[in-house]
C-alpha cells in the first residue's frame, strides 16, 4: 500500500480535518511533527508545555504512531519520506509569513526526490486571500470584509476519516521534549478536552456572549483561543453550531476578526514588525531609561492601576488574559507610558499560550492605531473607567491583586483617590495627563 506523510502543523486533531482526509484517501499515513528550532527558540515556555502536552495527546489518539523530530523543515520532511518510503507529502496550507517561506522550500526539496507535495485546507474557515473587494483588493477595514467573508461561507465539517497509520515505532521518532519549566497553569490539552471546554460554554454562556464577553469578572468567553492557536478544534467546527441570533451573531463575528487579521497580515506580511499605517511612522515614541523602567513595570503588573495589573498578574500566571483587559493594557503601554507598541507586542508572544502572530500584532496595531483601527485618537482607554465599567464590583482585580480584598467596590478601580495607597501602589502616570499628551503626539501626526 502506497504511504504518505501527514504533516501536522497547526492542526493538532483528528476530527474535522481536511488534510487527513486528503491523505488518508491515498493509502497509509505517516504522522509526522517537526520540531523547527526557529519556533523553539522564539516561543515562550506556556506555549511550548501546551504545544508540547498537545502533541502527546495527538499520539495517544493514534496510538502512539506520532513521528516526532526535531530540526530543519526543509531536510526533516524529504528525510521522513526517505526513511518511510511515502511518496506524497500532505500538509494544511500555512498564510504567516515564515510559514510559506518554509513551505516553499520543503516543496523545493522534495521536488528533487520526485515527492509530491500537497497543501490541503487551512486553519481558517475562509483561508486568507479570498476575501476581497470588487476591484480584487483586499480590505483594511473589519465590517466590510466581515460582510463579504459571511457571504463567501465556509464547508461543513469533515468527518474524521479510518486511517491506516505507518508511524512509530517502525519510522523513527524522537521523544516528545519534556515541558519547559513553566509556572503558568495551563488548560487541559488535547481534542477531548477542546470539545469539553466548547460544550460547556456553548451550553452555559454562548447565549449570554453579546452581554458578558466584555466582562472579565464573569466566565462569559469560551476560552478556545489555545485551541485555535494550535488547530486542536476548527472554527469551521464551531461556527457549524452557531443560529442567527444576536449571541451567536457575535460570537461569529469575533471568530471573524482571527480571519481578518490572518488576511491583512498575509497581504502585508511586514506588519509583523511594522506599522501598517505608514503616517504612523513618525509617531514620537520613548525608548529610553525612563521608559524602559515603566516597561518594566508594566510587565510586572506594577503600574499602580488596578486594572492593568490585574491583567498582567493574569497573564504571567495563567498564559492568558481576558481581550478586553488585553486592550486596556496594551492603550496603557501605548497612550499612557507612549512605548512602541512592538514591545508589548512582543512580551505577549513570549507569555501567551494563545499566541498568533496574525492576531497579536494586529490587535496590538488597533489599540495603537497604526494599523486597521480608524480612531487612534479617540481609542485611549481610561484604565479607571474601563475597570469601573467591565468590573463594577472589582471582582476581577481583586482576584488577581489580593491587596485590594478589602477595598470598597466604589474606589477599587483608583484606590488613591480615596487616600487609600497602601498596601497598593501610587499610579506610575497620571492618565488625563498623559492621555493630552498622546492627543498631542497623533495631532503632529495628523498636520505633517
Amino acid at each position: 500500500m502506497p504511504k504518505s506523510v501527514l504533516w501536522f502543523r497547526r492542526d493538532l486533531r483528528l476530527a474535522d480535518n481536511e488534510a487527513l482526509c486528503a491523505v488518508a484517501a491515498l493509502g497509509e499515513v505517516v504522522p509526522l511533527f517537526v520540531l523547527d528550532p526557529r519556533f523553539l527558540a522564539t516561543s515562550g515556555a506556556p506555549r511550548l508545555a501546551f504545544l508540547f502536552r498537545n502533541l502527546r495527546a495527538l499520539n495517544d489518539s493514534m496510538g502512539g504512531a506520532l513521528v516526532v523530530r526535531t530540526g530543519n523543515p526543509e531536510e526533516i520532511v524529504a528525510q521522513v519520506c526517505r526513511d518511510s518510503g511515502a511518496e506524497h507529502v500532505v500538509c494544511a496550507n500555512d498564510f504567516a509569513p515564515y510559514g510559506m517561506q518554509r513551505d516553499a522550500l520543503v516543496a523545493a526539496s522534495l521536488a528533487k526526490d520526485g515527492i509530491d507535495f500537497q497543501q490541503v485546507g487551512s486553519p481558517y474557515a475562509v483561508e486568507p486571500g479570498v476575501v476581497r473587494k470588487g476591484d480584487g483588493t483586499p480590505y483594511a477595514v473589519f465590517t466590510p470584509f466581515s460582510k463579504i467573508w459571511m457571504q463567501h461561507g465556509w464547508p461543513a465539517p469533515f468527518a474524521k476519516p479510518s486511517v491506516k497509520w505507518h508511524g512509530a515505532p517502525e519510522v523513527m521518532s524522537e521523544t516528545i521534549p519534556q515541558d519547559p519549566p513553566c509556572a503558568a497553569s495551563l488548560p487541559e490539552a488535547g481534542e477531548d478536552a477542546a470539545w469539553k471546554i466548547w460544550e460547556n460554554f456553548r451550553d452555559t454562556a454562548l447565549d449570554r456572549y453579546n452581554e458578558t464577553r466584555n466582562n472579565p469578572d464573569i466566565a462569559g468567553t469560551s476560552m478556545l483561543s489555545p485551541y485555535l492557536r494550535f488547530g486542536i478544534i476548527h472554527s469551521r467546527s464551531l461556527l457549524a453550531e452557531l443560529n442567527e441570533t444576536k449571541a451567536h451573531a457575535v460570537f461569529r463575528s469575533e471568530l471573524g476578526w482571527r480571519e481578518f487579521y490572518a488576511d491583512v497580515l498575509f497581504h502585508q506580511p511586514r506588519t509583523v514588525r511594522e506599522n501598517l499605517q505608514r503616517k504612523m511612522d513618525s509617531i514620537v515614541v520613548d525608548t529610553g531609561e525612563v521608559a524602559q523602567q515603566r516597561f518594566a513595570l508594566w510587565c510586572e503588573g506594577k503600574t499602580g492601576y488596578p486594572i492593568v495589573d490585574a491583567g498582567m498578574k493574569q497573564l504571567l500566571a495563567t498564559g492568558w488574559m481576558h481581550n478586553r483587559v488585553r486592550m486596556i493594557v496594551a492603550s496603557f503601554l501605548v497612550k499612557d507610558l507612549h512605548l512602541p507598541w512592538q514591545w508589548g507586542a512582543k512580551y505577549f508572544m513570549e507569555h501567551l499560550v494563545d499566541g498568533d502572530i496574525a492576531s497579536n500584532q494586529h490587535g496590538w496595531q488597533w489599540t495603537a492605531g497604526t494599523g486597521t483601527d480608524a480612531s487612534p485618537y479617540f481609542r485611549i482607554f481610561n484604565p479607571i473607567s474601563q475597570g469601573e465599567k467591565f468590573d463594577p464590583d472589582g471582582k476581577y482585580v481583586r482576584t488577581w491583586i489580593p491587596e485590594l480584598a478589602e477595598t470598597p467596590h466604589d474606589v477599587v478601580h483608583a484606590p488613591w483617590l480615596a487616600g487609600l495607597l497602601n498596601p497598593y501602589l501610587e499610579p506610575i502616570v497620571d492618565h488625563a495627563a498623559e492621555r493630552q499628551e498622546s492627543l498631542i503626539r497623533y495631532k503632529q501626526i495628523s498636520v505633517s
